[in-house]
């Protein structure tokens, strides 16, 4: 009895998987799990409010910002949340990692919720190509019956 709690199993943890990088032309409808490179075009906030705190709450700041971003295949609207807001500064290169695309209207957005990533990082290279906004392209939902 004593050697069975002494014996050790041996639990090998699964290998992390490299990130697969995309490009914005790369985006469709309703995926996520994207990894970018990108730099940020512009910055616009459109919804700053802040929330009176109680005894059991602090109080809360809500910042929401529309970012266009891009990379060298063309460019997509981001929407930015809380601190990602402060993140996403005009001519800053990010890493958006766990992204996933948003409907709005009928368009794309490119969204970072609690299981993504949004990390600044060195100034890249590219030149965004900013004549193919994937945010401009209107799609719309067909039911298929079977």
């Amino acid at each position: 009895m004593a050697d069975q709690q002494q014996q050790q199993t041996t639990v090998t943890k699964p290998e992390m998987r490299k990130p697969v990088f995309k490009k914005v032309e790369q985006l469709k409808p309703g995926t996520s799990g994207h990894n970018l490179v990108v730099k940020v075009v512009t910055s616009t906030t459109v919804l700053q409010k802040g929330r009176p705190g109680t005894q059991q709450q602090k109080p809360r700041q809500t910042s929401i910002a529309e970012c266009l971003i891009g990379d060298e295949t063309g460019t997509i609207l981001f929407t930015a949340r809380n601190e990602q807001v402060d993140l996403m500064k005009a001519d800053s290169t990010v890493i958006l990692r766990n992204a996933k695309i948003d409907m709005f209207k009928g368009s794309m957005r490119l969204a970072v919720d609690k299981w993504g990533r949004v990390e600044v990082t060195a100034p890249a290279e590219f030149v965004v190509r900013e004549d193919n906004n994937l945010s401009l392209v209107e799609y719309e939902l067909v039911n298929v019956a079977e």
